[in-house]
């Protein structure tokens, strides 16, 4: 209940119409009381939060709340003081996790996204991480560019340059083909990627070192120092990657559903596929599991540089089960041509289709219901292509939220959000919100389209779920106690 109109929504809810009215107009005059001292909107905006409050008893969110638009941070904040709600971990998420973390290359993304994306306000505004001296540096290093493009393209090197030494120390992350920098010949102005050569779009590269291209330069290695101890020291930031970490997993299973951002890595036989980390071969859900154990190592202290760097490979790897695709950032930054563009996907995405392979997942993560479903995050659903968010006889839905702007075009619409209730599952399509005037002008609001996704053969009660499970373990522990006090095996003490 709102804590400043708790006392006034109590008493209009328990409105009962009496023989003379006075009950009526009691709460007419509260109404009318409310209009005059001008405490009309706050009171709708609470009464509005109070209805949403009471609509969703629990959210899950799976996964990138960050880089979708430009107030993370105050979603953040909104998230902070949610009644109930969990995270499914997204690579945008860990990515601002292994930036905190301390991971150069991390942090080096980071800004690289908000820069290009014109969404330095979350970094500077929302935690008070200062880019002056990248400017200072990228202005007086790249003369032939405009501010911005200057300071874009100095981070997009550094970033190259970070990358290259990660790869360089874990030739089990198998990612040798994103070593680039040392096949430019900035003379010709062409790079030769697996056989075929490409124009670059740029050949000025004065920080570039011929015999170590992937060595950061005296300025450019300051520059990283200071950025950082930048992120390290944002207490607002830290407060927020902290509670990414209370609330937030790697996967979750939740009243039999199984949810999770990206994918569980297949191999061309659709059989989970064996990745190779710290000397042993993960796979299938203990691969999730030891992902989550290096994650949390990484920030919270007892993880090794090895830690650090799988963090970064949990953002971009071709095996990450929050990514899972080649990573294409080098060719989309200095390459024209859009060929080089595409960007190879692991298996899992030719066979999450099947019900088969989707009931194999669900298994190897325990789960056996004939009621089980994924719900798998990461790929924004393409609508206008034909692309729907059911998949594999319903066993697998496709929910990326897609309400950043920047998606609308390609989806068609502003992102699904999946409703479980105790009739069963409902989707909803929600359709772009244009702005305040429209809602209130011509009274646009967000328009929503729902689908019946399944229908529960029998309603679902609360000794059904999760939750009901843990309220009967409770009932079964009491009710021992109760016996043992009964048959004077324990005392009762007398305060």
């Amino acid at each position: 209940m709102p804590k400043d109109f708790s006392y006034v929504i109590d008493e209009l809810l328990h409105v009962q119409k009496d023989e003379d009215d006075n009950q009526v107009r009691y709460h007419e005059e509260i109404l009318n009381t409310i209009i005059q001292i001008d405490s009309a909107d706050e009171f709708i905006i609470a009464l509005a939060a109070l209805i949403k409050r009471l609509a969703v008893d629990h959210l899950h969110i799976v996964g990138d709340i960050y880089d979708r638009g430009p107030y993370a941070d105050k979603i953040m904040d909104l998230l902070i003081n949610y009644h109930s709600l969990d995270i499914q971990w997204g690579n945008h998420d860990i990515l601002w996790m292994g930036a905190v973390a301390g991971n150069k290359a991390c942090i080096a993304n980071v800004i690289r996204n908000n820069i290009r994306y014109n969404n330095m306000m979350i970094l500077e505004s929302g935690y008070g991480i200062s880019l002056r001296n990248l400017a200072l540096f990228a202005e007086k290093t790249y003369k032939n560019n405009e501010a911005m493009d200057a300071a874009f393209k100095a981070i997009s090197v550094i970033l190259f340059k970070l990358e290259g030494q990660i790869i360089k120390r874990h030739s089990e992350y198998q990612m040798d083909d994103r070593l680039l920098l040392h096949k430019m010949d900035l003379e010709k102005g062409i790079i030769e990627i697996e056989g075929k050569k490409y124009d670059l779009n740029d050949t000025d590269f004065p920080t570039l070192n011929e015999e170590n291209p992937y060595e950061l330069s005296v300025e450019e290695i300051e520059i990283m120092e200071e950025l950082k101890a930048a992120f390290s020291n944002s207490k607002r930031l830290r407060d927020h990657i902290e509670f990414l970490y209370k609330k937030g997993n790697m996967y979750l299973k939740y009243n039999n559903n199984l949810l999770y951002h990206g994918c569980v890595p297949l191999d061309e036989s659709g059989n989970f596929e064996g990745v190779e980390t710290s000397g042993k071969i993960y796979k299938g859900r203990n691969y999730f599991d030891f992902a989550e154990k290096v994650a949390r190592r990484a920030y919270f202290g007892g993880g090794s540089k090895a830690d650090l760097d799988f963090m970064w490979y949990l953002w971009c790897g071709k095996k990450s089960p929050l990514f899972g695709r080649t990573i294409k950032t080098f060719e989309r930054t200095f390459i024209s041509d859009e060929s080089s563009w595409k960007e190879d996907k692991n298996s899992y995405y030719d066979y999450y289709e099947m019900e088969k392979t989707c009931n194999m997942i669900l298994r190897e993560f325990g789960l056996y219901s004939p009621m089980s479903h994924i719900i798998n995050g990461h790929t924004p659903v393409k609508l206008e292509n034909g692309e729907k968010p059911i998949r594999a006889n319903g066993k697998l839905m496709v929910i990326d939220g897609g309400f950043c702007k920047d998606y609308h075009k390609t989806t068609g619409i502003a992102g699904y959000t999946l409703i479980y209730n105790s009739h069963g599952l409902r989707l909803k399509a929600h359709q772009p919100f244009e702005s305040v005037y429209e809602a209130l002008r011509e009274n646009k609001d967000i328009e929503s389209s729902s689908e019946m996704v399944e229908t529960e053969s029998f309603r679902v009660m609360v000794k059904n779920t999760d939750n009901g499970q843990r309220i009967r373990d409770k009932i079964v522990d009491l009710e021992k106690l109760l016996r043992a006090y009964r048959e004077g095996e324990i005392e009762s003490k007398i305060l």
